[in-house]
């Protein structure tokens, strides 16, 4: 009987094309509107995320939150350095508990439009069109004045999936919904849902950066693209497969595993994103 030889067919390299339109580079004000029940701990670990990405003070060594988000000054026009803004307190859920993404849009547009990124946060309790189903977050632009097309802004949008969809939005730190059921990880700042969010925010602000108003880096249609973090989904270490994230630091002393230290001590487990200069997924 012959012998089957499987031909080693080389692996293509991922390519997300620009299409030469805006990315938002230099000075990024990220302006935040908390909506529902969030705890002072649950703000501030996504607080501390927020403000690992351009420190002001000395960065942690690498592997650092800072270190991960350097990846976008690779994509055309430099640096993106975040300053956290405003942030906005909806505690008493304005416009109930199941949300458009119209009302994602209004709730975004309520701090300043100008030079910003506005980031939308829904509680545990808050449901969103499409989350779950279909995304754990999402990015998007709108208009400060319908008719003024100069007045365009972006926005982003996460929600805690931690009681809706921990399988499918707080992967690796719960089990999957289907496919390979390994253990899940413990979350490096003992929050599931928060952990979860972290992620999810990771992917779409580097989304937003790079492809904020559908004319950036992207593979695929403009409508459904792969971006810098969505081309590398499901990839937080080296040897990363389907249902596995991939060989990544654990803390020896609470048993979390991390990728990347922030601000004030804190670790987080961030996913992988596209790098311009090998055209490949760097974790």
């Amino acid at each position: 009987m012959a012998r089957k030889l499987a031909a080693l067919v080389p692996q293509q390299p991922l390519v997300l094309n620009y299409h030469n339109g805006q990315l938002l580079k230099g000075n990024v004000t990220l302006n935040l509107v908390w909506y529902g029940n969030f705890s002072p701990s649950q703000r501030s670990i996504i607080v501390d995320f927020l403000q690992s990405l351009s420190p002001r003070t000395t960065s942690p060594p690498p592997p650092s939150v800072a270190s991960w988000w350097r990846t976008t000054e690779y994509y055309k026009g430099g640096p993106s350095i975040v300053v956290l803004g405003k942030q906005i307190l909806d505690d008493n859920y304005s416009l109930g508990k199941t949300l458009k993404t119209s009302q994602i849009k209004a709730l975004a547009s309520k701090a300043p439009v100008r030079d910003s990124i506005n980031v939308v946060l829904t509680a545990a309790d808050v449901a969103v069109d499409g989350f779950c189903m279909s995304q754990c977050g999402t990015h998007g632009s709108g208009l400060a004045d319908a008719k003024d097309k100069e007045s365009r802004f972006a926005y982003a949008w996460v929600g805690n999936p931690v009681s809706q969809c921990p399988g499918q939005c707080a992967w690796p730190f719960h089990q999957p919904i289907y496919g390979p059921q390994t253990p899940p990880l413990v979350a490096p700042n003992a929050d599931v849902g928060v952990d979860g969010m972290v992620i999810n925010l990771a992917t779409v602000l580097a989304g937003t950066v790079t492809n904020p108003f559908d004319t950036g880096y992207f593979q695929g249609p403009a409508t459904a693209p792969m971006e810098a973090v969505t081309a590398c989904t499901g990839i937080f270490g080296s040897g990363a497969y389907p249902g596995y994230a991939g060989s990544v630091l654990v803390d020896k002393a609470t048993g979390a595993s991390y990728n990347a230290q922030g601000v004030n001590g804190r670790k987080y487990l961030l996913p992988s994103m596209w790098d311009p200069k090998t055209s490949s997924c760097k974790p």
